[in-house]
């Protein structure tokens, strides 16, 4: 007899009543079960492709999934960089305490890979930084969102490409919380285990590859950890400025603006000395970049993409002239209609899978270009020769 799950949808995705609940997700043979790359998971997981997208299935206890689905419910409104949740199903004909008893659906991270498979391929040497960058960078935004992690691995992580840079994304939050804000004991204990999940990751990935752990890259989460203090002690600065040096309250804006953070509210606050005032900011999300160009032109792009190609947007309208609110409207739709989009349509050639990636790299080679002609070169002529040199992407520092 076919047994039909609960399900609790979030909008826009469908209904899954189509697929065969009543086996565990393992065992399935179904026409809409397909290969999608994924890492290293405790519990098993399946993808599943609709015409809203394609789907990951975790299945898992009760009292997990209902955690998880939970924390990434509530983090999806504080962060672009994890997994987007799209259903929990309840079997409640099994015991909740076992394995099928229920899963969690999540949409498909677009253009992401596991990076634990960066990290054991051959190309990992160069973008060690890459991937501090990116990790340090991620465990700043989710513990600005209140969440403690509390299993972050490389198993947990996927990457894309994100211009000359590459973004992490958090993808399991089973034994995840949300807090209003976390203690610095609370961010500390998130770190190390952290530090020891990393660590084992790469032991393991080590000794896979035929090494011993005198070939593992231990200091990883160790180097991540320093990074992460870096730009938390960026975030938590408060300097104190003479009143009439207030220039230096835009600069501080500025600086976290071009980390990526939003700025919520700026608490102006006298100091000792009448003379002297304080700076506090509040930051939220690390989306300054991508929330502005969607605001401008409707692109959506990830952080370092949005500022590469916010460069392109205000290098067209400095090119027309544009200088009222007016003109800058119509110079937006003209940059989309003769510029971006004809540009965009021709990515069908380009070998990656993101075409807003492959648009920065363009951008990149035609600065190039650009430099050593000394002039300007259009989007057509630079396409064309970054074909004929093999699509090439962002130099590794």
């Amino acid at each position: 007899m076919t047994q039909a799950p609960r399900l609790v949808l979030e909008p826009d995705v469908p209904d899954f009543l189509d697929l065969p609940w009543e086996t565990p997700i393992s065992g399935w043979d179904h026409h809409r079960l397909v290969d999608m790359p994924t890492g290293i998971h405790r519990h098993p997981v399946v993808f599943v492709a609709y015409e809203e997208g394609v789907f990951a299935i975790k299945e898992m206890p009760l009292r997990l999934a209902r955690n998880e689905y939970s924390v990434l419910e509530r983090l999806q409104h504080r962060t672009t960089r994890c997994a987007r949740p799209a259903a929990l199903v309840i079997r409640p004909w099994i015991p909740p305490d076992e394995e099928q008893a229920a899963a969690v659906i999540t949409r498909f991270v677009s253009h992401g890979f596991p990076v634990r498979n960066l990290v054991g391929g051959h190309t990992f040497g160069p973008r060690r930084k890459q991937v501090i960058d990116a990790v340090a960078g991620l465990l700043v935004e989710l513990h600005l969102a209140g969440c403690f992690w509390g299993d972050c691995s490389l198993s947990n992580l996927l990457y894309r490409f994100d211009a000359g840079a590459i973004e992490a994304v958090m993808i399991d939050a089973e034994t995840s919380q949300i807090y209003e804000s976390l203690t610095p004991g609370q961010r500390e204990h998130d770190l190390s285990i952290m530090i020891e999940n990393v660590a084992g990751d790469m032991a393991d990935l080590a000794v896979a590859g035929g090494g011993g752990l005198d070939q593992a890259d231990l200091d990883l989460g160790e180097d991540i950890v320093a990074r992460y203090e870096d730009l938390w002690r960026i975030l938590e600065e408060a300097p104190v400025i003479p009143r009439d040096e207030s220039y230096r309250i835009r600069e501080r804006l500025k600086q976290l603006n071009e980390l990526g953070f939003d700025v919520d509210d700026v608490v102006i606050e006298p100091g000792p000395d009448g003379n002297l005032v304080q700076i506090k900011t509040v930051v939220g999300g690390r989306t300054f970049h991508s929330d502005r160009l969607y605001e401008l032109t409707g692109v959506e792009a990830s952080e370092n993409q949005a500022r590469i190609i916010l460069e392109d947007v205000h290098w067209w309208l400095a090119r027309k002239g544009a200088q009222t609110d007016r003109e800058k409207r119509i110079a937006i739709v003209q940059w989309l209609t003769e510029w971006f989009e004809p540009t965009l349509e021709k990515m069908g050639d380009f070998p990656g899978s993101d075409p807003i990636q492959g648009y920065c790299d363009m951008l990149n080679f035609r600065l190039g270009m650009a430099a050593e002609r000394g002039s300007d070169v259009t989007n057509d002529e630079a396409f064309e020769a970054w074909k004929a040199a093999g699509f090439p992407g962002f130099p590794l520092e």
